[in-house]
């Protein structure tokens, strides 16, 4: 990390979902109990950049596996408003002792974590408010997010700003804050796929994904995964019909 910067990942948890209940803690592999967030804190564990994790669970008894999960995994936790996702994650931030946050959804297993070394480099060598990894297949992505930046999103933005669009107000307001956006690979921006995990058939492409390459979890390389899915047009079949929806407000 740079001398004075400290990375921590933050994952917001929570257990209600309109469409899937409990996604985070969905089950990759059955059989071994590997979880969505299992795979996601493993590979932000591998990602050396980043000093720690620490999860933003909201309240609720349904929410209390995620404390579970936190001690599985030696991490800290803190408890907050389910509404007001991003106190949440200035808590957790806080908890860390975080300067700037690592941020990714607790529901999408396969992180282009590839990236992060060159995006936390640029990030400091041009002393940034915030950086996004974009465009890319959704739930690969991450964010870099200053936590001064974010204090100030929860100070100036609406109810809207405070919810699970985090970093809405930054791009809303991106003149008054220094930011980067970094692409990816061209093969990686693929608006046909999806690998969040929001209804059922997310799922069921998920654990393919992971039954095929588990040998290689946590990090499991995008490139490979696309060429999986090109070789299985009927796992892209299975979500298409919610791809669309999903681009429509990813990349303001």
């Amino acid at each position: 990390m740079s001398s004075n910067r400290k990375l921590v990942a933050t994952l917001a948890c929570r257990n209600q979902g309109s469409r899937l209940y409990g996604k985070p803690a969905q089950n990759l592999d059955v059989a071994s109990g590997t979880r969505i967030i299992d795979n996601i804190i493993r590979c932000l564990q591998s990602i050396e950049m980043i000093d720690e994790i620490v999860l933003a669970i909201s309240f609720g008894s349904e929410n209390e596996i995620f404390k579970q999960i936190a001690s599985d995994h030696n991490l800290k936790f803190i408890v907050g408003d389910e509404d007001d996702v991003l106190s949440r994650l200035i808590s957790a931030a806080e908890c860390g002792q975080a300067t700037d946050v690592f941020r990714v959804t607790s529901e999408s297993p396969f992180l282009y974590f590839e990236a992060a070394k060159y995006c936390w480099e640029t990030y400091n060598s041009n002393e940034l408010d915030a950086l996004f990894l974009e465009p890319i297949i959704d739930g690969c992505g991450f964010e870099i997010i200053s936590l001064e930046a974010l204090k100030r999103s929860h100070r100036e933005g609406s109810l809207k700003h405070r919810s699970e669009m985090c970093s809405l107000y930054i791009r809303e307001n991106a003149d008054s804050f220094k930011i980067a956006r970094i692409a990816p690979p061209s093969h990686l921006q693929r608006f046909d796929l999806r690998l969040t995990v929001d209804n059922p058939e997310d799922l069921v492409v998920c654990r393919h994904i992971y039954k095929a390459f588990e040998s290689h979890a946590p990090r499991i390389a995008l490139d490979e995964i696309v060429k999986f899915l090109d070789r299985n047009p009927e796992l892209i079949k299975l979500t298409s019909p919610f791809t669309e929806s999903g681009y429509k407000t990813m990349f303001l």
